[in-house]
């Protein structure tokens, strides 16, 4: 790993045959986990906050911890917002995790209602609430069994629907069922754990936190290129 900026633009560099990874910095994600599960999968990647070095990169890796307004604002105040939608209209691909995950979506309305990046369109909205004592309890935290959506088999690790580890308590619902690859059960609700747009896929849960299937699912993911 190592990390670009303004005085340092990144060079084009090739992992498997694609770009390298850029990991977006926009001061709301946790970039030490995720850069030592890249180190562990020997995937070369950079970590940068400038627009033009993100704009650049043919596959970003969009981590996000927080809530959905505040990091918004961030990726606004960076001028990150352009540099995001220039990757996605050039068809590079974009793997938001957790947070970095909605804020794919239209909107969120987490403390209040919020323009997101609308790369893929739909909402985030709380996760619904236990009806008694035996229902999960929100934030939904722990390991959760992934359900993979039909036709979603082209990745072989989540053909056992594997287990994943999940801390959130806002999912996302996609205006186009078809963006749904995956699901989890929360208080008796279908919530999408992995949603995916062509290039452009999203992971509810931390799959860098979630051991070696995990690891992977992010190694499968970023090094292919889906059609969907």
């Amino acid at each position: 790993m190592r990390r670009a900026g303004p005085q340092a633009p990144a060079a084009r560099r090739w992992y498997r045959g694609a770009a390298m990874i850029c990991v977006v910095d926009y001061g709301c994600g946790n970039l030490f986990s995720i850069n030592r599960a890249l180190d562990v999968l020997n995937i070369d990647h950079i970590v940068s906050d400038d627009p033009e070095t993100v704009a650049k990169s043919g596959r970003i890796l969009f981590p996000g911890v927080g809530t959905f307004g505040e990091a918004m604002a961030l990726i606004r105040g960076r001028g990150l917002l352009d540099a995001l939608q220039e990757v996605a209209d050039k068809g590079g691909q974009i793997v938001g995790i957790c947070l970095g995950a909605q804020l794919l979506m239209s909107r969120g309305f987490e403390y209040g209602e919020h323009d997101g990046l609308d790369l893929i369109p739909g909402e985030v909205h709380r996760l619904p609430e236990p009806a008694g004592p035996t229902g999960t309890r929100i934030p939904n935290i722990g390991w959760r069994k992934v359900d993979a959506k039909p036709g979603y088999g082209d990745l072989n690790v989540l053909r056992a629907a594997p287990y994943f580890y999940f801390v959130h308590s806002y999912g996302v619902r996609c205006t186009d069922p078809a963006d749904v690859k995956g699901t989890i059960n929360v208080n008796g609700a279908e919530v999408p754990a992995i949603i995916g747009k062509g290039n452009l896929w999203g992971f509810q849960f931390h799959p860098e936190k979630s051991g070696r299937v995990g690891l992977q699912l992010l190694d499968q993911t970023l090094n292919r290129r889906h059609k969907t």
